[in-house]
């Protein structure tokens, strides 16, 4: 996607930048090991994401609301030549997962969240996992854990008109996600989604040798793309209701796309596409068969850590996994400590 070439289209994104940025849409964090402690530790990012009235008690602190699936990962063992993870010979393996979308508030309406989400875990018979949080932009907003603490600043400054304005102008790259936020369609399901891993990671084949990665889930399902008047006509929880009507009436798939980095490729900067020329793997299918409501499901539980990686994966010298991770713990641990005022489902309550 191209930047802006004018300072208006520029200006004019920050807006839309303002209102994602603010509705929690930011899909990762990051820790104090890249910023002085008293600026910034996991526990202040957490309640940065808070709204105005405080968390919703029990609930994930960003990317609130979401719904479970279960299904199959098929590896078809093409990923083998990249690492030597179990999870990509050849084999079918058992997936938990969660689709959502970005925002504090598990009550909000459907068309409200620019970003969405799919989240997985994969377990394999020798005991391990690969845990991943994906989102549907092809970059990030901006390129270092130090830039993502200074844009939360200036979109929690509602009534300062320059702050975003400042912020763009020392970051110039955001100028690319508030492009990609104005005109990328909104899908009606999550089925339709193209949804990437951003971050790189670091794969090892069985010789030893290492290949810097990102990955992408790319939809078998055609793309439907809806006006903000037909998302409104739908309802507040469309999303969560397509989803389980088409995955009741048909498996629904999408293709495990591996994107090997040329050298020179940045790979501590998720705010930078790489060019589509790179060589790309189809190492299998993810198969999505089952929908099941958060409230007690498998997927409720689960912290999606992108740092939980089988032997043969792991980090790259991209700082936000990382980060990620240490946000992610702070966010399950106060859940957690909440659970009982997690909502269950209805009949689990009257027991």
């Amino acid at each position: 996607m191209s930047r802006p070439s004018s300072r208006r289209s520029a200006v004019g994104s920050l807006v839309v930048i303002a209102a994602v940025v603010g509705g929690g849409a930011a899909a990762f964090a990051y820790t104090a090991g890249w910023l002085s402690p008293e600026r910034l530790t996991p526990a202040r990012l957490v309640d940065t994401l808070a709204p105005p009235g405080g968390p919703a008690l029990g609930h994930r602190r960003n990317h609130a609301k979401g719904i479970c699936f279960t299904g199959t990962f098929e590896a078809n063992g093409a990923g083998a030549a990249l690492s030597k993870a179990q999870v990509l010979a050849s084999g079918r393996y058992p997936v938990v997962g969660r689709f959502n979308f970005a925002g504090p508030d598990p009550t909000a309406a459907d068309a409200s969240a620019r970003v969405r989400g799919l989240s997985y875990r994969i377990r394999t018979p020798d005991g391990q996992e690969w845990r991943a949080a994906m989102i549907d932009p092809p970059f990030f907003p901006v390129a270092s854990p130090q830039a993502f603490y200074e844009l939360q600043q200036a979109s929690a400054k509602k009534d300062d008109p320059d702050a975003m304005k400042d912020f763009a102008a020392a970051h110039p790259e955001i100028a690319a996600f508030g492009a990609w936020a104005k005109s990328a369609p909104f899908l009606q399901s999550y089925a339709e989604e193209r949804f990437n891993s951003l971050d790189s990671f670091v794969f090892t084949d069985a010789s030893g040798a290492d290949h810097v990665v990102r990955w992408s889930l790319l939809p078998a399902a055609p793309p439907t793309a809806l006006s903000a008047d037909e998302m409104q006509a739908k309802g507040p929880n469309f999303l969560e209701e397509e989803i389980g009507a088409r995955v009741a009436a048909g498996a629904q798939r999408w293709t495990l796309a591996i994107t090997v980095a040329d050298a020179g490729d940045p790979t501590a900067d998720p705010s930078q596409a790489w060019p589509d020329e790179r060589r790309t793997v189809d190492a299998g299918t993810l198969v999505v068969d089952r929908i099941v409501p958060e409230p007690d499901g498998p997927c409720r539980d689960i912290n999606f850590d992108p740092t939980v990686l089988p032997a043969g994966m792991r980090t790259s010298d991209d700082p936000f996994p990382a980060a990620r991770s240490a946000a992610y713990s702070v966010s399950f641990n106060r859940r957690a400590a909440e659970a009982d005022h997690y909502p269950r489902e209805p009949e689990e309550a009257s027991k």
